[in-house]
This record gives C-alpha cells, structure tokens and sequence, in this order.
C-alpha cells in the first residue's frame, strides 16, 4: 500500500456524525468539535515548524514522517471518541433494557386486568341470574310477605321458623343485590384501569421501537468509532516501519548532499582565493596607475569598485525575491534522522515561479541540479568587506542564467520546490570564503 493511500485513509477515519448523533442523543458531549481558528493557527504553525525541520529532507520521507504525525495526532481524539460511542451503546442498551422491562409489566398488569374482569363479569352474571330466578319464584308463587309466611304457621315453633326463613331469604336477596352492585362497581374501575393500562402499553410500545432503534444506532456508531481507531493504529504501524525503511536511505542522501556541500566549500574557498589576488592586483595596479599620475603632476580618479546601492538595513546585498522570510538561519534537530543540520541559509515563503534576481553583480560559477538543494544558481561576488562573497539560490524551478557574469537585480531564475522540499519556497544563503554564515547580516 502506498504513503497517498495511506494517507487517505487517515484523513478518511474521522468520527462520522452517526457517533456524534448518538452521544448526544443520550446526553454525552461529542470529544471532537470543530476547530476555532486559534486552534486551526496553532496546527498550522505546528506543521510550519515541522516543515522547517524537515527541510533538508526527501520529500518521500517527509511524506511518510508527516503521515506518521498526522495519525499519531488523530488517534487520541478517536480514543476518545470510542470511549464515549461505548459509553452511548451502553445506555443505550440500558434504556433499551428498562423499557422492554416497563412494557413487560404492563402487559402482565393487562393481562391479570383482562381477567379480572372476565371474572368478575362471570360473577356479575350469576348474580343477575340468581336474583332474576328468585324474583320469578316469588312472582309465580303468589309473592307471599314475610308477614303472611309467618301468620300461616300452625303453632308457634312453626311461627319462628318461618320467621327465621322470612328472614333468611330476605337476607340473600339483600346480599346478592349488594354483590351485584359491588361486582359493577369492580366491573367499571377494572375496565377503566385497563383502559389506562393499555393506552400505557402502547406509549411503552412507541418508546420500544425507538429504543431498540437508538441502540441498534449506538452499536453502529461504537462500532465505526472502533473501526476508526483500529484503522489508524494499523496506519500508524505501517507508516512508522515506512519511515523507518526509509532512514537508511536518507542518511546517505544527507551524506551525499554534505559531501557535495564540502565540494561547493571548497569551490568557493578557491573562488575567494582568486578574487583576493585579482583584488590584490588590481589595487597594486591602482597605485601604481596613481603613482604615475603624480609623477605627472596629474590627477588620478580610480573607477568604482562596488555597485553596493544599501537598503534599508544598510547591507551590501539586495533581496533575491518579493516575499516574507518564513524560517531562519540556524542548527536543527531532525525528527526523522535524529541528525543534527544545519540550515545554513534564509527561506524566502513565496510561490513556485515567483522571480528570482541577483542580490548583487557577480558571476554564475555552478548551476545545474544537486542533490537536495534541487536547482541551484551559485554567484561569486568576489572580496566584498575583506571577504569572498558568494550566494546561492535554491530550490529553483527553472535557471534563466546558468554562467557567465550577472547583473545586481537581474532576473536569474524562478523559485520552485526541487530537491528535498517541503513546499515552494526559495533557500537563500551567503558564504563568506567558503563558509556559510547569517544571510540577515548581508541583506
């Protein structure tokens, strides 16, 4: 698989807003919000600086190094998003739970209801029955008074059993009425608590559905929060053995580039060594020729040397392009690499094809592509302050002067990102006899 797959997958595995959906849902704050700016400048100058340190570096292992980052930087917040999609599931499936546990109660509070009231009609109607038959018998016979019954009697034992048989009956009647109303009283509340039951049920029903629903919607969501984080761990392992593959590489890389560094030093050194001799002769030749003036009783005005036009910090070199100065001249560490470097010149944040010029006359002594510094124009401007001054440019897109002698604010090239780049920029430095020193003390 490759780094661009890799890093699409990465950027791929945020948290959707099916998690977000379900932890708010049951009131859990979602871990990710979107980005202020403040928070937005600060990644950016995190990568800018990282970017900075990586200069130097083939863009294959900046590639690989950056995606390591970025899923290292991801996977806390998708922990964190995991940690809380489970949490969700979980009351979810709760709710889910007490819900199924509610409407089961119901509908057993329906059920001993439904009999209840079976039973009670079933009584309602022997009642009515008994009662309906008692009032047939005592219309069919005669409907006799408790008073009557008893004058019939034949003795008086016979009176008070009759009596006590009057009474009896009228007892019963009494009762039976009684239970008759009681069982209709029963009858209505029970129908009305079933009523109430069953409007209950359905409500617990509704909510049912809409718990299995946001449970079902949790265990997704917990799920692809999972799934997210399995997915950048396993990004992370493979990008992390690609950098470390990759390191070996780049270390011969940076030993080819120092080495041709030290052959450019050493260019440079001889550089300087013949401006200083030509320097040497032709102020030899300046006294002489002024000598020979005053031999001659003649005034002697010698050309001017430096075509040095100070700007506004008074140094002796122009700026080589129109942009901001985006990172400095300074000893690095490499997060990569773990080496030391020294980024031994000013970075000038422009776009690709923005003009390049000649920070002052001079002449092109090496051009052409090397190694990290990509395309590179290389100026002497001979002994300027007592010292061999020289400048390069790189990272170029394209070299409009290849050799030959330049012209202070001369287009010379257009800026690019060949090389070890991180992005379109131009790598500005100063060497002075073959060392190179702070272009800010130039400029």
């Amino acid at each position: 698989m490759g780094l661009s797959t890799w890093r699409r997958r990465v950027r791929r595995y945020a948290v959707a807003p099916l998690v977000m959906a379900s932890l708010m849902a049951f009131g859990l704050s979602a871990p990710l919000r979107a980005d202020t700016g403040d928070a937005k400048n600060k990644a950016d100058e995190q990568v800018a600086d990282l970017r900075d340190q990586l200069e130097g570096t083939s863009t294959e292992l900046v590639t690989a190094y950056l995606a390591l980052q970025e899923a290292q930087a991801k996977l806390p917040a998708a922990q964190a998003a995991l940690t809380q999609a489970q949490a969700a599931a979980t009351a979810a499936e709760k709710h889910n739970t007490e819900v199924g546990i509610a409407l089961a109660v119901a509908q057993a509070d329906e059920a001993r209801a439904t009999e209840r009231l079976a039973a009670n009609a079933t009584q309602l109607d022997a009642t009515q029955r008994a009662l309906d038959a008692f009032a047939a018998d005592m219309f069919q016979g005669g409907g006799e008074s408790q008073l009557s019954m008893a004058l019939g009697a034949t003795n008086p034992d016979d009176f008070a059993t009759r009596l006590v048989l009057a009474d009896t009956v009228s007892a019963m009647t009494n009762d039976a009425i009684s239970q008759l109303a009681a069982a209709r009283a029963d009858g209505a509340a029970t129908t009305a608590y079933l009523q109430a039951v069953r409007a209950e049920i359905a409500e617990l029903k509704r909510k049912a559905e809409a718990a299995l629903a946001a449970a079902t919607q949790a265990r997704a969501a917990a799920q692809q929060a999972k799934d997210a984080v399995d997915a950048l761990v396993a990004t992370q392992a493979q990008v992390a053995a690609e950098v470390e593959a990759r390191k070996a590489t780049e270390l011969q890389l940076l030993a080819a580039a120092e080495a041709e560094q030290e052959r450019l030093r050493l260019v440079l050194i001889e550089e300087a060594r013949k401006a200083r001799e030509a320097e040497e002769a032709r102020k030899a030749e300046e006294a002489r020729k002024a000598a020979a003036a005053k031999a001659a009783g003649t005034a002697y005005t010698p050309p001017k040397v430096s075509d040095a036009a100070p700007g506004a910090r008074g140094g002796f070199l122009n700026y080589p392009a129109n942009g901001p100065i985006t990172s400095g001249f300074a000893w690095r560490l490499n997060p990569v690499t773990g080496v030391y470097q020294l980024h031994g010149g000013i970075d000038f944040g422009i776009a690709c094809g923005t003009p390049i010029y000649a920070t002052a006359a001079g002449t092109v002594i090496q051009s052409g592509n090397f190694y990290s510094y990509g395309n590179r124009i290389v100026i002497s401007h001979g002994i300027v302050k007592g010292v061999g001054l020289a400048t390069t440019y790189n990272h170029l897109s394209r070299i409009l002067v290849p050799s030959g002698p330049v012209a202070r604010g001369q287009l010379i090239a257009y800026s690019g990102t060949t090389g070890h780049s991180t992005g379109c920029h131009l790598h500005f430095e100063t060497v002075e006899d073959g060392v190179r020193v702070n272009p800010i003390a130039w400029i």
